[in-house]
């Protein structure tokens, strides 16, 4: 099978894989370029209520592919910008599920996600001080905003990788599982993620990320959209809510 970016909705969850196991799920140009549109699709879809960021097999993903680098990195570097970015704005809850090693492009990605699920035994790095890359500025801010400055120097200076213990204790990752259980944990989770108001969901998401003039665009939303009613009348009721605005509405 090419390289290429995998998808699937089930249950409120959409499943993006990334799949190239040849490379250790190494992104092509064309893997980057692919993903803003698949995101698009999934945004746009109200089945889909959360969305989640895996690799293939034991790996997340190995960065960009090195191949692809050989004439200039720029053009490479341009499209993970973009893929990165869309990510980054996907206006529903985002999750990366991470075994083995997320390195490079792949650590771009996984900050790009809201949360960091990982496997025991995964590593984290970035890389391209070995390369001789600047990184982009955009992925240098978010990693800073992440795992603060110290830790991303450490990174950044060394292109050292990172266990997954460290990575917990810097914030790279918000939950670490035993070898087996990292599947079961994300459908969990994911399961709370769908059940909870989406109303609340964006208009968080947008605050944390630091967007300060929408305030009362939400305050509208919020009065006009009947989630904190719902959520009001089932808490005193003592029954699931059933909230109905999407960010497709």
């Amino acid at each position: 099978m090419e390289p290429q970016l995998l998808h699937r909705v089930t249950d409120g969850v959409a499943t993006v894989v990334i799949h190239h196991p040849a490379k250790r799920n190494a992104m092509t140009a064309g893997m980057w370029e692919a993903l803003p549109p698949l995101l698009d699709g999934l945004a746009a879809d109200p089945a889909v209520r959360a969305l989640v960021l895996t690799g293939e097999g034991g790996t997340f993903c190995a960065g960009a592919d090195i191949s692809t680098l050989r004439e200039s990195s720029e053009p490479a570097q341009s499209l993970a910008v973009l893929a990165e970015e869309a990510l980054a704005s996907f206006p529903k809850p985002t999750l990366a599920a991470i075994r083995g090693h997320c390195v490079g492009g792949g650590s771009q990605l996984a900050a790009a996600c809201d949360l960091r699920f990982a496997e025991e035994g995964a590593l984290f790095g970035v890389t391209p001080a070995r390369l001789g890359i600047v990184y982009p500025a955009s992925a240098t801010r978010r990693l800073v905003a992440l795992v603060g400055p110290g830790a991303a120097k450490y990174l950044l200076f060394s292109g050292e990788l990172m266990d997954v213990e460290r990575a917990l204790r810097t914030g790279m990752v918000d939950e670490v599982l035993p070898e087996g259980e990292l599947d079961k944990r994300v459908a969990e989770f994911t399961r709370v993620l769908v059940s909870r108001s989406q109303l609340t969901q964006a208009a968080a998401k947008e605050f944390a990320n630091g967007r300060t003039d929408r305030e009362a665009y939400w305050a509208e939303q919020a009065r006009a959209g009947g989630d904190t009613a719902e959520g009001v009348a089932a808490f005193l009721e003592r029954r699931p809510p059933r909230f109905t605005w999407t960010t497709s509405g």
